[in-house]
């Protein structure tokens, strides 16, 4: 199986995962980064998902589209960091946590930016809005996030 492959079926249904098999997906030296914080390296992974996955009963990703694209380096990357696949994955994450929305179901839409050397992730970087995720899910904040989106919107 290859490391799309394998990202496509290892987030299908993320509270049912094993935390080993983060090793099977990510090189040793990935580059994790959301809205939350950035991780470098597997173990700091490692140990993200377990904290991420100790306060989730449910969590999975419906993915939409996944596509190959072509890096251009920056001014500060070296060519060779370009070497391997990119992808672009657009997809709709659905969880429950016993702390947010009361249990309730909370969806969220997202892009992750994916990096594969050697058949293994070296850099994923997803972009959500946490607002969605989070603040509109909290009590006197989410109803106050909301009237601003209305005036807004």
């Amino acid at each position: 199986m290859n490391a799309i492959t394998k990202f496509q079926s290892f987030y299908t249904d993320l509270a049912s995962m094993k935390i080993e098999e983060l090793a099977d997906l990510y090189s040793k030296d990935v580059t994790f980064v959301d809205p939350v914080a950035a991780h470098s390296g597997i173990t700091a992974v490692e140990a993200y998902f377990t904290k991420l996955l100790h306060n989730a009963k449910y969590c999975s990703f419906t993915i939409h589209s996944l596509e190959q694209t072509i890096s251009i380096p920056t001014e500060s990357e070296s060519k060779n960091t370009t070497d391997g696949s990119n992808y672009l994955v657009t997809w709709k994450m659905s969880f429950t946590s016993a702390r947010i929305n009361k249990g309730h179901p909370i969806h969220v839409d997202g892009v992750s930016q994916l990096k594969v050397k050697n058949d293994k992730i070296t850099y994923h970087r997803d972009y959500y809005d946490l607002g969605q995720m989070i603040y509109e899910n909290i009590p006197l904040l989410g109803r106050l996030i909301k009237r601003i989106k209305r005036t807004l919107g």
